[in-house]
């Protein structure tokens, strides 16, 4: 008896423990195809581009679809330029991001504390993220001159309606039970509001957070076409106006990775604040 039972026991733990390497095998073979397709099919894409096809299929020229290897050699020999700029671009970015976000999520908490008289701010916020980004960039630079300012107010004003809609999403859907619970426990208004609404909002703030991160690089990047000296958007918008294609798009080529890389910054902080959500058990 005493045998057979240590004998039950110890034989699931055996299999576990034997099966507990098939599945970390599963598991790294599945991130290495999950890294490998997305790099495959990024260098057919530049073999492609660089061989032609594309100006083939499309009829283009050289010069209007430079090569990547055009485009690679005008990185490395403005690499100084391209650095200094980029840093400019992001400082707006970043500036304008949190302060668009601030905002936004002022605006929820007004409507969430008051809603008779603060509901209003959130299709308020939403109209002003309707406005093209080419109509309020000679206002802005108006209102705040042709320095960092004005491309800071055009990025606040282009962020602010998704962090206001998802943090007032993620104040107001909290589970009835969970209210319920809190008023058993003899909670306080102010502590339903911080330990209960304000935690369930934090998904959804960071989902405003990552949109709001590729955003405002295209907030930034546009309001530099029209009033600025410096910046990835002056320098992209005139190497167009004396045909320097190359550099051009060696401007888009850092913008772009400066943008994935906000936005994996972001991603990372989520993770980092927001362990006990189910998103990131995955």
């Amino acid at each position: 008896m005493e045998g057979e039972s240590l004998t039950g026991l110890t034989a699931p733990a055996v299999a576990s423990s034997a099966g507990a390497p098939a599945r970390r095998s599963r598991g790294t073979g599945a991130a290495a195809v999950r890294i490998a397709l997305p790099m495959a099919a990024g260098i057919l894409f530049l073999a492609l581009w660089q061989f032609k096809v594309f100006h083939s299929l499309f009829q283009l020229k050289v010069y209007q679809l430079p090569l990547p290897s055009a485009i690679g050699k005008a990185v490395t020999g403005n690499i100084d330029l391209l650095l200094s700029y980029t840093r400019y671009t992001m400082s707006e970015a970043v500036l304008g991001m949190l302060a668009g976000s601030a905002l936004g999520f002022l605006a929820a908490l007004v409507a969430t504390l008051w809603p008779r008289w603060g509901f209003g701010g959130i299709p308020l916020a939403a109209a002003l993220n309707a406005v093209p980004i080419v109509a309020l960039a000679p206002i802005m630079n108006l209102w705040f001159g042709d320095g960092i300012g004005s491309r800071v107010a055009i990025v606040t004003a282009t962020t602010m309606a998704a962090m206001a809609m998802n943090a007032y999403k993620g104040l107001n859907s909290v589970d009835p039970l969970a209210l319920d619970l809190m008023v058993s426990y003899a909670a306080k208004k102010r502590e339903t509001f911080t330990y209960l609404r304000i935690a369930n909002s934090l998904p959804y703030v960071f989902t405003a957070l990552k949109i709001n991160a590729t955003a405002s690089m295209i907030g930034a990047i546009v309001g530099e076409f029209f009033f600025s000296s410096r910046g990835l958007g002056y320098l992209l918008s005139n190497s167009i106006k004396v045909a320097q294609m190359p550099l051009g798009w060696s401007c888009i080529v850092v913008a772009a990775v400066a943008g994935v890389l906000f936005y994996l910054i972001v991603e990372r902080l989520e993770k980092a604040f927001i362990r006990w959500h189910p998103s990131q058990r995955t």
